[in-house]
């Protein structure tokens, strides 16, 4: 930020209007960059000579850790100041008048003193008398490190540009996504990932039917939470973590907001308007954000299985190649309002429809060997048509008391439709250099319709004399199938694409699950240096779901469960030195869960491809884990070092197993080759234990680094009786930062991870870089950046399989090397500064109950 000075004067007069045009611009982004907390600073300036009050002089507040700017305030004509609701933690006060010597002060605010008085600061004279310019910069890092938790700011971000919340999961430490979108933590895909706080239908494992994280874009993307090891408020879901995506929200007055266009090689192309206008006590909001993007595809597998008989055995090879192509569409429009009531209220209400649609087909060439016999080949192709329409919906409450520092009441209401068809068609022609005449094709078809409503509220009570604080709070939250939820097959083709499901093949079925849930926590200092934490939460889950239709019982039956569990949590901190936050090491347990979703336990047999289904198992249960971590974390001058060991213990763990369907294989003829399905089971208790290390580091002025690595044992249970398997699993990730002039800044980021195991083999290392430059343009009113995403196109998907029965290898290479040209436009009073601070997210946070 940039403020010219043209005039200077002595006179009170001429220093307050001075004083007021710099806090005038300052103000803004202190609304962006501050949310409330619990402390206060108050203070006097008098001068040095004469022990005359010093009126009408700034003072700025900056968090130590990364120079952040958090807030500004201006003495009075006596020459006192006051900001309140500042956040526990250590910051810089700089005092800052032209006719004095700048003053700084180093503080820390606690929970046993969050409120500090700084009277009767002495300002000395400046000698100098003339001033053309004052330049206050505050850069926000890209990565902040906390223990326990990190936070990621999307805008600082320049390698998520024109992509998705997936992308922007790629740049975050300790997380990883592999090319075919599925996010892991510490080698676990068992993660909750919520919206603001809320559930938003999303997951790896297709959850309730919800939208996928590569469908979310970006640019709706403020902040990214990651809590490795979540205490009691949290949900227990997700033994893996916690990550939360805050959306941007403006609160400014007036209309602000931003419109963007991004455009990629081979047909992609995104954009997105947001628009927010305060008047008086509401605060408008209407967004748009689109997507229309189109990648290629190959890949190739090769299996061998061994069947028949110790008498009569039988070697069978198959191989399938392919080349596809996919086009994904999706637009969403939200509406919404925020109300400022009287008493430290706010309440607000927001609407979200969305469509998604998703285009698929690929070209395979499929070849079968027996017995070291002849090679047979056939030409396949399959196509998918997914069309999804999406509704979410809902509304907040807050509650503080200027009174009562903390002290806090916020509870929320809502829910999302999903309405999906996944209609997926396969067809297999005649061997190559034949008449090529296409045999009627099948169509296997689910629709689903899908509901999640929730609604929770949490209460925080901080204790007299900052001796801590007590945090309650209860949710309901269910997810339900029912009404028109069909699996239709349909193997019979009158007319092209005209099909009529085979009635002994066709399903309807219906899902619930009900989980009610309450927890409360604990927050107590032990003297001047100890602190922890106690919670207990409970969960109870009740889960229902039927299949009807279809012929034998395979195809038919329900799923009923019901569980009362208690998840409590532990936290355990010490500092060491002078000042909180600059060495600190804290000890943490909780318990988590993973429940089954209800692809993973409905017994639907859906095919992948030609030769290849998924079946769910309605005998699996919830896996269970138990989660230790030991983290510390200090800083040494600008640098901030953090390092974490952790183990985590699960039993009655879920593995994906891949077998071979003997009888699909024989009824489906000897053209048709190898049919193998994926299901899932509860297979016995693992161990895995691993480290982490990161360091956020200003190398220069002009270039900031982020490092992080991750190393830990994966175990896998081979079965229930032991018998597991173990190997070292690492990553490593590195994220450089550069200004290379005041309007132009540069990302250089790379990622690696070695290979993993899965349950009945392991999946290939993988890794990429990618590069983007952002420019400034028109007095930061816009930017344009470039983004160029997995420069070396060296990012695929390898894995292997080994069981006695079956060896299988599978390649599959996405376009990944991407070229993204976007260009931004600031309106209103937001625009592309360096380290441009965010609207401060209104109930991002406290995303527990």
């Amino acid at each position: 930020m940039k403020i010219l000075v043209t005039r200077i004067t002595l006179s009170r007069f001429g220093r307050a209007l001075r004083g007021l045009a710099f806090a005038s611009f300052l103000l803004p982004l202190g609304a962006m960059a501050q949310t409330a907390g619990p402390g206060s600073v108050s203070g006097s300036l008098v001068e040095e000579s004469n022990g005359h009050a010093v009126p009408f002089s700034d003072v700025i507040f900056l968090r130590a850790a990364d120079s952040t700017f958090v807030a500004v305030a201006q003495t009075t004509e006596q020459g006192t100041f006051k900001t309140a609701s500042l956040p526990l933690g250590t910051y810089l006060m700089r005092v800052q008048d032209l006719n004095y010597k700048a003053l700084r002060r180093r503080f820390t605010l606690t929970e046993a003193a969050p409120s500090l008085s700084f009277m009767g600061l002495k300002m000395t004279a400046a000698s100098a008398t003339k001033l053309s310019e004052v330049v206050v910069t505050g850069q926000k890092a890209t990565v902040v490190e906390e223990l326990g938790k990190r936070v990621i700011n999307v805008e600082k971000d320049l390698g998520s540009v024109g992509g998705t919340a997936a992308n922007v999961l790629q740049n975050v430490p300790s997380v990883n996504v592999d090319v075919n979108g599925t996010v892991t933590m510490r080698g676990s895909s068992n993660l909750t990932i919520l919206i603001d706080g809320k559930p938003a239908g999303t997951g790896n494992g297709g959850g309730a039917g919800g939208p996928r994280l590569d469908q979310i874009p970006a640019s709706r993307i403020a902040q990214v939470e990651v809590i490795t090891n979540p205490s009691a408020k949290y949900d227990a879901s997700g033994g893996g973590g916690v990550i939360n995506l805050i959306t941007k929200k403006e609160t400014k007055n007036g209309t602000n907001g931003t419109a963007a266009f991004n455009l990629g090689t081979k047909d992609k192309y995104s954009g997105n308007l947001n628009l927010t206008r305060k008047v008086g006590k509401a605060t408008w909001s209407a967004s748009y954000n689109g997507r229309d993007v189109t990648y290629g595809s190959r890949g190739n597998s090769e299996q061998t299985a061994l069947l028949g008989t110790a008498e009569k055995p039988q070697t069978v090879r198959t191989t399938q190649t392919g080349v596809g192509r996919e086009t994904h569409r999706n637009h969403s429009v939200e509406v919404g309002v925020q109300l400022d009531l009287p008493k430290n209220q706010n309440l607000s209400f927001s609407v979200s429809p969305g469509t998604e649609e998703n285009l698929e087909g690929e070209g395979q060439n499929l070849t079968q060997q027996t017995n070291n016999g002849p090679v047979q080949r056939v030409r396949g192709r399959q196509d998918l048509d997914v069309n999804v329409k999406i509704l979410e919906y809902g509304s907040d409450y807050r509650r503080t008391w200027s009174d009562h520092k903390g002290r806090e009441l916020t509870a929320n209401l809502g829910g999302v439709r999903i309405d999906a068809t996944v209609p997926v068609v396969q067809r297999q022609f005649a061997e190559p250099g034949s008449a090529q005449v296409p045999q009627p094709g099948t169509r296997q078809q689910l629709d689903v319709l899908a509901n999640i409503q929730f609604g929770k509220i949490d209460y925080t009570h901080p204790f007299a004399e900052g001796k801590g604080r007590l945090e309650m709070g209860a949710k309901f939250e269910r997810q339900a199938n029912q009404g028109f939820n069909k699996f239709g097959y349909a193997n019979s083709e009158t007319a092209p694409n005209s099909f009529q499901d085979d009635p002994a093949r066709s399903l309807t079925y219906t899902f619930e699950q009900v989980v009610p849930a309450a927890y409360v926590t604990v927050q107590r200092p032990l003297g001047k240096k100890w602190s922890t934490q106690l919670g207990l939460r409970s969960e109870y889950t009740r889960i229902s779901g039927t299949v009807e239709g279809g012929v034998g019982i395979a195809q038919r039956g329900s799923l009923d469960q019901d569980y009362l569990n208690f998840f409590p949590s532990a936290n355990l901190s010490r500092e060491f030195g002078k000042e909180p936050g600059q060495n600190r090491l804290q000890l943490s347990y909780a318990r988590r869960l993973n429940r089954p979703n209800f692809m993973q336990q409905l017994p639907l047999a859906i095919y992948q491809d030609p030769r290849s289904y998924r079946l769910g198992n309605p005998r699996l249960q919830a896996e269970f884990s138990h989660n230790i971590e030991l983290g510390h974390q200090m800083s040494l001058g600008s640098a901030t070092i953090t390092s974490t060991a952790f183990t985590r213990i699960t039993t009655n763990s879920i593995q994906r197993l891949r077998f071979i369907d003997t009888t699909a294989t024989r009824l489906a003829g000897a053209n048709a080759g190898l049919v193998t399905a994926e299901t899932f089971d509860n297979n016995g208790t693992i161990t895995n234990i691993g480290a982490e290390f990161s360091l956020n580091q200003p190398i220069a002025k002009w270039w900031r680094l982020n490092a992080s690595t991750s190393i830990y044992r994966a175990q896998i249970a081979a079965n229930a009786f032991g018998n597991n398997r173990q190997a070292l699993v690492g990553s490593v990730r590195l994220n450089n930062n550069f200004t290379i002039r005041p309007t132009l800044e540069m990302q250089l980021s790379g990622n690696m991870r070695s290979a993993s195991l899965t349950a009945q083999g392991r999946q290939l290392a993988q890794g990429s870089v990618d590069l983007a430059l952002r420019q400034r343009l028109f007095s930061d009113r816009a930017a344009l950046t470039l983004r160029v995403s997995d420069v070396f196109n060296t990012l695929k998907y390898r894995s292997e399989i080994e069981t006695d029965a079956l060896r299988s290898y599978r390649y599959a290479k996405d376009e990944t090397r991407v070229g993204w040209l976007g260009f931004t436009w600031y309106i209103g009073a937001s625009k592309a500064k360096p380290g441009r601070i965010e609207a401060a997210p209104q109930g991002g946070g406290g995303f527990g109950g």
